[in-house]
């Protein structure tokens, strides 16, 4: 039986993936797509499937190791009549390329968020880090690289040559940063005080995904100037139909919730406000308008918050959504989510209405512009002229960029989001 190299698959530009839990022994035999192993990156948790069947003979790596796209993994004998097709990457890693080709790599693609950055008055690295205020030698792209971190290039060291900072040296700051070399945003170094002196104490690990998102959060926080607008919607009607729709599940098989009618809505409207559905340049020049709509999900799992990627809600209808959106919150839940399903939203919604609460300020996840924020409905008292009736009221909260967006558009947009949740049919005008 041939001997098949399982390699790690292709992750984008995601570094470092964290290998959780293996499920499988040499001599484990496994069906094709069965799981192998848990693994856990800045974005998601997930299981890397077996890409055919066979007996496991060696494996490679194990838990808490970290590996990289094309990393050996596993050695497997195929078994049955058909041999494997395809592998997940090339059976050979090709050869190291030269230092100031690895300089020369372009930026990560923007809609992936960036690692933690060190404080930049974190403690000197003598490994890491250069003079102080001395000229630094790196190309354009390693400098574009590091302003998008906010690294100082002239505190690292270079390992290039003649001192050359390369892109890994910028990689192998942020990875003692999070190892404990340094701080992942500035204040967060300061001493806390001994709580024990008051009481029983505990002390948890953060998951690897609130470990990276909180930089990521922070450095959106402090780089974007939020403006979050507050609205309300009258969902009555809306409600009615989604109840109607729901009543006839068990014939069409499918159930709507709120959150389907209101990421077609927001599609309609970010169609009449295009600056809502774009990405600032970096040095704020001008606007990316996409053509596209792809709204991210915000999804509460116990690894932390994930944000699944609804990819061209406009082309899709109400069903496909639904289909769509349960099956991208199973897959989260379960750690089961590709990096494919959390690439390139360009709108985001965050949903509370399960919860609770009456509004929010949700965090505009860069590069994008903004996001939308829901809470519970509830039933108030509105005036038609005559009298008070009962309607049941969607509150809204929107953040945004207000270098892009000002007050004025957002409140336009807003508006016709309301309008869209009030009256459905407008979105097939």
């Amino acid at each position: 039986m041939p001997l098949e190299k399982i390699r790690l698959p292709d992750f984008g530009d995601v570094k470092d993936i964290l290998i959780v839990e293996i499920f499988v022994s040499p001599g484990d035999e496994v069906e094709k797509d069965s799981s192998l192993m848990s693994l856990e990156s800045d974005k998601a948790v997930m299981d890397l499937p077996s890409p055919f069947g066979g007996v496991i003979k060696e494996i490679h790596v194990s838990a808490e190791d970290q590996v990289n796209t094309g990393d050996l993994i596993m050695t497997l004998e195929v078994t049955g009549s058909a041999e494997a097709t395809e592998k997940s990457v090339p059976e050979e890693k090709p050869e190291k390329a030269p230092e100031k080709a690895v300089a020369a790599e372009t930026a990560p693609p923007t809609e992936l968020p960036p690692e933690p950055r060190p404080a930049v008055g974190g403690p000197p690295d003598s490994a890491s880090y250069g003079e102080e205020g001395k000229t630094s030698h790196a190309t354009p792209s390693v400098r574009a690289y590091a302003r998008e971190l906010e690294i100082d290039l002239t505190r690292i060291r270079g390992t290039g040559p003649k001192g050359r900072i390369l892109k890994s040296d910028v990689q192998e700051l942020i990875k003692k940063a999070l190892k404990g070399g340094g701080t992942a945003w500035p204040g967060d170094d300061e001493p806390l005080e001994d709580f024990s002196r008051y009481g029983d104490i505990e002390e948890v690990k953060l998951s690897r995904i609130k470990k990276i998102s909180g930089p990521h959060l922070h450095k959106s926080w402090v780089t974007i100037p939020h403006v979050t607008h507050f609205d309300e919607a009258d969902i009555s009607e809306l409600e009615d139909f989604r109840k109607e729709l729901n009543s006839e599940a068990d014939k069409t098989g499918v159930k709507y919730s709120l959150l389907v009618f209101v990421i077609k809505a927001v599609v309609a409207a970010l169609k009449e406000y295009p600056s809502m559905n774009s990405s600032l340049v970096p040095g704020g020049s001008s606007l990316i308008l996409k053509k596209y709509y792809n709204i991210g999900i915000a999804v509460d799992t116990p690894q932390g918050l994930v944000v699944p990627v609804i990819k061209n809600a406009d082309e899709k209808g109400l069903k496909e959504i639904s289909e769509e959106l349960k099956a991208l919150s199973s897959k989260a839940r379960e750690g089961k989510l590709a990096v494919d399903d959390l690439q390139g939203a360009t709108f985001s919604i965050s949903s509370l209405g399960g919860i609770g609460g009456t509004a929010f300020t949700p965090i505009v996840n860069k590069p994008q512009v903004g996001i939308l924020g829901l809470s519970r409905s509830s039933v108030k008292p509105v005036w038609d002229g005559e009298d008070f009736i009962p309607r049941l009221i969607l509150p809204l909260s929107l953040s945004y960029d207000h270098r892009v967006i000002d007050g004025a558009e957002a409140a336009r947009f807003s508006r016709s989001l309301v309008q869209y949740l009030e009256d459905l049919k407008r979105i097939l005008l």
